[in-house]
C-alpha cells in the first residue's frame, strides 16, 4: 500500500461520481433497469445510486442538467482532518478550493472539500458519508449487469507526466503505464485501494471523462450485459468489446450512456498491495497492450469523451494534447 505526504490528504479510494444528464427517465433505463444499479435516494432532479456490494450511501450521481457533462469526481479520505488537508493543499497549490459543508452539497456526504485540480478537473474530498443497507446477499435484487461497485475513473488530460507527477504528490502508486522507446510516458494507471486503479489517465485534449469504470464479479456477467442490449434491439449502445486488455488484464465491454457518457463494465483485475509492488511498463509500439485479444479500437475511443464542468457547473475550455500525435491517439491504448 502506498503512502500519502505528510501534507497530503490521505485518500481511501475513489468513492463516487456526478453526471449531469439531459434527460433523467432515459438515464434511469440505462444505469438502472440495464446495468443494475440499485436507487438509494431519488428526488425530481437527482438519482443516487450504488452496486451490490457498496455499504455506502451512492457511487454516482446523476442529476438534471442543460448540458451533459462530468460534475465531478470524489475520493474519500481516510479521517475528517483529511478533508482539512486537502483544503489546505489545493489552497497552497492556488487552486479554486470551495468548502462544502454537511447537508450543503451532494446528499449521504458529510462535509467536504471541492477543488478544480491542476489537471482541470473538478475533484471533492470527503471523509463522512451515511451507511447504506448491506445488498452483497441480496441475489434477488440483482438485475441487469450485476454491477457490484465503481471501480475506477478515467480521464483525458494533454499532460500525462503532470498527471502522473500530481497524483504521486497525494500519495498514489503507479500499477502500469505506457511509455515510448525513450521512457516518454503516455498513460499512466495509478491506485490508492489495492487493485489496479482508482484512475487512469489518457492523452489527449482535456480536461475530458474518457469514461467510469464499474465492476462485475465474473465474467459471464459482461456477456450478459451485451446479449441484453441486444435483445432489445439497443446494441447501438455498446461501443467496444467484449474483448480482454493488455493493460490490467480487464475482462471488459464499453457502451454508452444515453447522454454519451462512456462507462466500462470491468472485471479480473489483480492485487496491488505488496508495498513492493512494480509498475508494469508497456510499450508504446507493443499492439498487446491494447487487447489481449478482442475487436479492433473504433474511431469514436479515440475523439469523443465527456465534457468537464467547473465548481459552477460551466463547461470548461480544453487544453490540446502534448502528445506526438503522428504515433499515439486519444484512447491511450490506440497506435497510429
Amino acid at each position: 500500500m502506498t503512502t500519502a505526504p505528510p501534507d497530503a490528504p490521505d485518500v481511501v479510494r475513489s468513492a463516487y461520481a456526478q453526471l449531469a444528464v439531459t434527460d433523467l427517465d432515459r438515464s434511469r433505463w440505462f444505469w438502472v433497469d440495464m446495468l443494475g444499479l440499485h436507487v438509494q435516494y431519488e428526488d425530481e432532479d437527482t438519482l443516487y445510486l450504488r452496486g451490490t456490494d457498496e455499504l455506502t450511501h451512492h457511487s454516482l450521481v446523476l442529476r438534471r442538467g442543460d448540458t451533459a457533462g462530468l460534475d465531478h469526481i470524489a475520493y474519500r479520505v481516510r479521517t475528517p482532518q483529511d478533508v482539512d488537508r486537502a483544503e489546505a493543499f489545493f489552497t497552497a497549490l492556488g487552486r479554486p478550493v470551495r468548502r462544502v459543508p454537511a447537508g450543503a452539497g451532494v446528499r449521504g456526504i458529510g462535509d467536504a472539500v471541492r477543488v478544480v485540480d491542476p489537471l482541470g478537473f473538478p475533484v471533492e474530498f470527503f471523509h463522512h458519508t451515511e451507511r447504506a443497507a448491506r445488498l452483497i446477499q441480496r441475489y434477488d435484487l440483482r438485475r441487469g449487469a450485476e454491477v457490484a461497485r465503481l471501480d475506477h475513473f478515467n480521464l483525458c488530460t494533454p499532460d500525462i507526466p503532470a498527471a502522473y507527477r500530481h497524483y504521486r504528490s497525494l500519495g498514489f502508486g503507479c500499477s502500469e503505464t505506457i511509455e515510448g522507446e525513450g521512457r516518454e510516458l503516455y498513460a499512466a494507471w495509478m491506485y490508492r485501494k489495492q487493485t489496479v486503479h482508482d484512475v487512469a489517465f489518457t492523452g489527449g485534449a482535456g480536461p475530458r471523462l474518457h469514461h467510469l469504470g464499474v465492476a462485475t464479479h465474473e465474467s459471464h456477467q459482461v456477456l450478459r450485459t451485451a446479449d441484453l442490449f441486444g435483445a432489445l434491439r439497443k446494441e447501438h449502445h455498446i461501443e467496444r468489446g467484449p474483448g480482454r486488455h493488455g493493460v490490467s488484464n480487464a475482462f471488459y465491454l464499453y457502451l454508452r450512456d444515453p447522454d454519451g457518457h462512456r462507462v466500462e463494465i470491468y472485471t479480473s483485475d489483480y492485487y496491488t498491495g505488496d508495498p513492493d509492488h512494480e509498475t508494469h511498463r508497456w510499450s508504446v509500439r507493443d499492439d498487446r497492450r491494447r487487447d489481449f485479444w478482442g475487436n479492433a479500437v473504433i474511431e469514436s475511443w479515440y475523439k469523443e469523451a465527456s465534457p468537464v464542468l467547473d465548481l459552477d457547473g460551466r463547461p470548461q475550455p480544453l487544453s490540446e494534447s502534448l502528445l506526438d500525435e503522428s504515433a499515439v491517439r486519444v484512447g491511450a491504448d490506440g497506435l497510429g
